[in-house]
Order: C-alpha cells, then sequence, then structure tokens
C-alpha cells in the first residue's frame, strides 16, 4: 500500500471498526480501529498513448510510465539509451571550448545521468528488464569521454548511477518520484564529484579559498511535473513529495572580509538549468566541496541556454570573466542547436562592442516587416561575407525578449530567424549572433535584414544594429581533429 495516496473502502466498515474499538475499550482491551485501504493512482490508458500528449509541455514527457508507489518515468528521456549529438554539434561544441579556453576560462560540463539510470530500482520488474541499462551506462560514458576529449574538464557522475533502495526509503532520492529535478540530496551527491575535478583544473590553487558550512534550513513541498501530465491525462492527483532544504553560509564569517576574494568577485561561476536553482542548493554545496566562493548565475526556466547567454552578455563577465565557469545541463537538450551557438560565440566576442562597424542603423519599428539594414544603400556594395561577420541588436527598450528577423544575401536566399529569450530570464534588449556559416552559408553575402515590429496597436519600438568583423578564435581551425569526428 502507498504510504501517501490512499482510497478508504467501505465507512460503514471503519464504523463499525470504531464501535469495536469503542467495545473492546470497555471491556479492558484496547485495538486500533483497522482500515482496508488500496493505492489510489495508476496510470490510465492515455498516459500510454503518446498521441495524448498533445501540448508542446506534454510531449517533453512521452511517455510516461508507471512505477513503484508513485514514481513515475519518461520513456524518452528517463529510459534512453543514446547519449550523444550530431557531427555539427561536436564541432561547435569544440569551438565554443577554444573560444572559453582564448580567454582564460576552463570549462567544467556537468553532464547529468538520466533518472532511468540513477533510480532504475524504482521501475516496475517488467520495465527494469526492458530498459537497456548496460548500454545506456556505457553510451554515457561515452558521450562524457567525447566532452573530455575536446578539451571540457568532465566529473564523471556515472558512480550515482543506479542508486540502492535504501536512500529512497530514508527519504534521501537522487531524483524526485514524480519531477525530473534532482533533490538536495541527489545535488550534494553530485556536488561531491563536481568539487574533486575543479580541484584538478590549472588555476584552482591561485582561486582565493574559504571554509563553507551546510545546515537543514526547512522543508519544501515539491508538486511534480511528472505528476502534473499525469493528472493532466488521466485526471487523478498525487502528494506533495516533502524534502529536507540546506543553506550553505561561510564557516565563522564575520562580516568583515572580502566576501569574494580579488576583486570583490568570485573566480569560478556556475551556469545552467533550474536544478541550479537555490531550491536544491547545487551552487552551495559546491562552495562547500570546493572551498571557495561560486557566482550562481543559474535561474529557473533557463533551460540549456538561458543563463549562459545572461551572464555572456553582462559587463560582470565581459570585464572579468571568471577562471573556472562550471556549465550544468542533462541530456534531454539537444547540443546541434545552431542559433544558440551563434549568440554564445557572439556574445563571448562582446558583439560588436569596441569594434569597426561594417554596417549600421538607428530606426524606430512599426508593426509588420521593417527594413532595417541594406548593403549598398550608400552606393558601394561591402564584403559582409557570413563566415567572418556578426549582428548586435540592441532594442532600446531593454524588456524586449523576442527577435524575428529575415536576413537577406545577394544570391537571392533568406534565412529567417527566431531567438526568444526565457520569460525567467532578466533581459537586457540585445541580441547578438554570429552570420550563419554552417554548410555552404560562410560564402554568403548579407544583402539586408527586416525585423518584425511591434504588435499592432502598440507604440514603436527603437532599435539600433550594427553589423561588424568577429574575432576567429585561435584553435578552432583543428576542431574536427581533436574532437576525433
Amino acid at each position: 500500500m502507498h504510504p501517501h495516496l490512499v482510497k478508504l473502502l467501505g465507512l460503514s466498515g471503519l464504523a463499525a471498526a470504531l464501535f469495536a474499538a469503542h467495545g473492546s475499550a470497555q471491556a479492558g482491551e484496547v485495538q486500533a480501529p483497522s482500515f482496508n485501504a488500496q493505492p489510489c493512482c495508476q496510470l490510465c490508458p492515455a498516459a500510454y498513448d503518446a498521441s495524448r500528449y498533445t501540448t508542446r509541455y506534454q510531449q517533453n514527457f512521452t511517455t510516461l510510465v508507471q512505477a513503484e508507489g508513485d514514481w513515475l518515468f519518461r520513456t524518452r528521456e528517463d529510459l534512453r539509451t543514446e547519449f550523444d549529438t550530431t557531427p555539427a554539434g561536436y564541432r561547435r561544441l569544440q569551438q565554443l571550448h577554444d573560444a572559453f579556453k582564448a580567454k582564460g576560462v576552463e570549462l567544467v560540463v556537468v553532464y547529468q545521468p538520466t533518472r532511468g539510470l540513477v533510480n532504475r530500482n524504482m521501475l516496475k520488474p517488467a520495465d527494469k528488464a526492458a530498459f537497456d541499462y548496460e548500454k545506456a551506462l556505457r553510451n554515457y560514458q561515452g558521450m562524457l569521454a567525447r566532452f573530455s576529449k575536446m578539451g571540457y574538464w568532465v566529473p564523471d557522475l556515472s558512480p550515482l548511477t543506479n542508486e540502492a533502495l535504501p536512500l529512497a526509503q530514508k527519504g534521501q532520492e537522487f531524483y524526485f518520484r514524480g519531477d525530473q529535478h534532482w533533490t538536495p540530496y541527489g545535488a550534494e551527491r553530485a556536488a561531491k564529484i563536481v568539487a574533486e575535478k575543479v580541484k584538478q583544473v590549472p588555476g584552482f590553487a591561485d582561486i582565493p579559498k574559504r571554509e563553507f558550512e551546510t545546515h537543514k534550513s526547512g522543508r519544501m513541498g515539491k508538486t511534480g511535473t511528472l505528476h502534473n501530465v499525469a493528472g493532466q491525462l488521466c485526471g487523478t492527483s498525487y502528494a506533495v513529495q516533502y524534502m529536507d532544504q540546506f543553506t550553505t553560509e561561510p564557516k565563522g564569517e564575520s562580516g568583515g572580509d572580502d566576501l569574494f576574494g580579488d576583486s570583490g568577485n568570485p573566480q569560478i561561476t556556475l551556469v545552467g538549468t533550474s536544478h541550479s536553482g537555490k531550491n536544491y542548493n547545487f551552487a552551495g554545496f559546491l562552495e562547500q566541496h570546493i572551498g571557495a566562493d561560486v557566482l550562481n548565475v543559474a535561474f529557473p526556466g533557463g533551460g540549456l541556454e538561458g543563463s549562459m547567454l545572461q551572464y555572456l552578455g553582462s559587463e560582470e563577465f565581459q570585464k572579468k570573466p571568471p577562471k573556472i565557469m562550471i556549465w550544468e545541463f542533462s541530456p534531454l537538450y539537444r547540443l546541434d542547436q545552431e542559433t544558440i551557438y551563434r549568440q554564445m560565440m557572439a556574445l563571448l566576442d562582446n558583439g560588436c562592442e569596441g569594434k569597426p562597424v561594417a554596417m549600421s542603423a538607428s530606426t524606430s519599428l512599426k508593426p509588420g516587416n521593417n527594413e532595417l539594414l541594406v548593403n549598398g544603400r550608400g552606393g558601394t556594395i561591402k564584403n559582409l561575407h557570413n563566415g567572418g561577420h556578426q549582428v548586435d541588436i540592441q532594442f532600446e527598450d531593454k524588456s524586449v525578449k523576442t527577435l524575428q528577423a529575415t536576413l537577406w544575401y545577394m544570391n537571392g536566399r533568406h534565412e529567417n530567424l527566431k531567438i526568444e529569450k526565457p520569460s525567467t530570464s532578466d533581459t537586457d534588449g540585445r541580441f547578438a549572433f554570429e552570420l550563419r556559416d554552417d554548410e555552404d552559408w560562410a560564402s554568403q553575402n548579407l544583402m539586408a535584414i527586416e525585423v518584425q515590429g511591434p504588435e499592432a496597436g502598440t507604440a514603436p519600438q527603437k532599435v539600433e544594429a550594427k553589423v561588424c568583423k568577429r574575432n576567429v578564435f585561435p584553435g578552432a581551425a583543428s576542431h574536427t581533429a581533436r574532437a576525433g569526428l
């Protein structure tokens, strides 16, 4: 019987039990009431039908699998056996590493093991037998090795897989029963391993050290995302899972010391997904086990790239980049999303800031398509080939989170580009990106940029746009050989 979700059967039986207990008490024998109960919530047939997952959000959970108690798993994400990306994804990952390296930043990749790898012992026997754990673990470790071969520092989290049942029975599972996030206990177990890898990074010895201590600070209630989707499909509801919360603080801090050592800035930064949010105290556990300050810039809803892009575009990063950046993400994110890398690379180069401008314009966008930049408007057509240029667009309204543009080229080809920043991000109204150079796009010569204006009935949006040459980071040319592609 599940300890939380039960359905009481037979009110008359309950009354009879209470009456019997009362009668026994009069006779000098006290007996506890007897309840007849059974598990409440099992997945309905609709949950096993992928076609019933109709919304974009629900499709992230196809298809749910009923496990022990109120544990749920996702077939596609949690029980995946493949961990990989495309040749284009590997090419971009290598370029990104080389670009950070050129700026003196060492990247530590925290590539989470899936819920299936970690908590497979919660699967029902038939599903556990069907899940090829050995293949999944082998491919997960293979992906870690690929990151490492490209030059990233990669903590091996595979010792955390195949978690024993006693931890679940103590309420200290790595993952929540019905949610994709790790618990604070899982966050700490990961942080210990990550910390040992961070200590191996060159330059770590020069980072100011501090002692931290962690203590329980309360309880959190998690309404699981998997449980929510199951409720949408089946009309059922699940109990909130309660979990210990933790807070990490400097040990014996008097308050008078320089908080972040050198110039008041931590030299280790954490970017990542909502797993790095303060609810799970991953950043705090990192500080405790690393023994140094960690600047946590991750925010809920940021996805793979949200906090990274927000941080790269900040004055804090541009003026004083960290020595070590910890980038946390899960295998559910595709690593070959070209538009993401185009933004990361441009922001690492700080867009067109401080660079000679090849073409620029400033205007007010009206509803509909707006011609923003035109090559040759002054009578001379410039060589703005994609392979060597980038674009930097700045809205006066810093709350603008979406850019829709059409880039036209001299041979008539065009690209429709849409960049959406997370609704939870603190945006600056800036959109910097490289011109597309994958496949045969590098030789294209930019002719014009059109930008979609605000919605009808709203005020015009003031915007400034620049095209400039981009920096080619050292080492990028040899990425293919070193990535083993």
